[in-house]
């Protein structure tokens, strides 16, 4: 229902006003001021006023350009009630009224007036709510943005250390908690390339990326598939651990079967390198041991590391190995049982460690007793 809110400091000409429009379905106010106007349309939802103009204390001219002073009531339609005189009527005009009507009041012609303006205050009120909806709808659109773009940055910090279906894993489960610093047993595994080192000195850096470059992309595939924990590439170094953050009963067996499938595909690109002329083979080392695991590094540089003796103990077996071979601790060649092909090694002095370590080395597997 329209709410009129007719302003005058005469009783009759308020109760004109009221008899008029009440009966055609219009919810009448009424104020005997001024100041009385202004305290009815800061508390209620009025979508019209009737304003006379004479009236004790505040004047209908001022009443209306406090009214278009006001955010909330800058649109609110305003009808100035004059009693002769082009004058008023400029005057109304100026300062701020929609439309006037010359007493005594025509009946008629205050109907048409009213069902007006009374029409355009209904566009104003669909269009403050449409943008009223149209501004939630985009609060809600940045938020999902926001947190979209949150996610894919969670998503690309935690890609570069685990395989992707670990990632969105964690990313879809909001939980983070692996990334403080603990304390687990975890399976090493790490290796390099032989005769890395003479080939980056007689190339050029370009020649030497390139290599690093499908080296990178070969493994990489690798440690995803398998999914291994990746925590750094240094040059043709690289260093992978299984067993965190996510636990897998089944560590060592998982981390030959990596190396094993990574030393098959590094064959294939050393004969490619060979026929440019690079002598490269590959080295790899595996260990079982605790460690403390979590980020490291500053706010805008983070990284996902290992720190213990066992992380030293694979690139000291992975130092100590020759090209195409995999050196693995004791412990790890018998817990990944016997689907597994190797050969004693022998006792090892590994530097750095005041123990000889017993090393097997791995050919292979019997791939019909490899769980699928």
């Amino acid at each position: 229902m329209t709410k009129v809110l007719v302003v005058d400091d005469q009783p009759p000409n308020v109760r004109l006003l009221e008899a008029i429009l009440t009966p055609r379905g219009y919810d009448v106010l009424t104020a005997s001021s001024g100041e009385q106007a202004l305290e009815v349309i800061a508390a209620e939802d009025v979508d019209l006023v009737l304003l006379d103009i004479l009236m004790p204390g505040i004047d209908g001219y001022e009443v209306c350009r406090r009214i278009r002073d006001q955010v909330d009531t800058a649109y609110l339609p305003v009808v100035m009630v004059t009693a002769s005189g082009d004058e008023q009527k400029v005057k109304a005009l100026e300062a701020g009224a929609d439309d006037f009507l010359t007493k005594p009041v025509n009946q008629s012609e205050l109907l048409a007036r009213v069902a007006s303006l009374a029409r355009i205050k209904d566009y104003q009120d669909t269009i403050k709510r449409q943008a009223s909806e149209l501004s939630a709808w985009n609060q809600e659109l940045e938020s999902r943005v926001e947190s979209q773009v949150s996610q894919l940055q969670r998503m690309n910090r935690l890609r570069r250390f685990l395989s992707p279906q670990l990632a969105e894993l964690i990313v879809d489960s909001g939980d983070e908690s692996f990334l403080a610093s603990h304390r687990r047993e975890i399976v090493v595994v790490f290796c390099d390339l032989r005769g890395f080192t003479t080939f980056a000195e007689a190339s050029e850096p370009e020649e030497v990326m390139g290599v690093l470059e499908e080296y990178h992309h070969a493994l990489g595939d690798l440690i995803f598939r398998f999914e291994g924990t990746l925590e750094r590439f240094a040059g043709d170094g690289l260093m992978v651990f299984f067993n965190d953050p996510v636990r897998c009963e089944d560590g060592p067996l998982r981390a030959l079967r990596m190396s094993v499938a990574m030393r098959t595909r590094v064959r294939g690109l050393a004969e490619t390198w060979s026929r440019r002329g690079h002598d490269l083979g590959l080295g790899i080392g595996i260990a079982q041991g605790y460690a403390t695991l979590g980020t490291i590094g500053f706010d805008e540089r983070l990284d996902y590391a290992a720190i213990g003796s066992v992380t030293n103990l694979a690139a000291r077996l992975c130092a100590d190995a020759e090209a195409w071979q995999i050196l693995a601790t004791e412990r790890v060649y018998s817990a990944a049982g016997n689907a597994v092909i190797g050969e004693d090694a022998g006792l090892r002095e590994v530097r750095g460690f005041s123990r000889t370590v017993h090393a097997y080395s791995i050919r292979g597997l019997d791939n019909s007793k490899v769980a699928s």
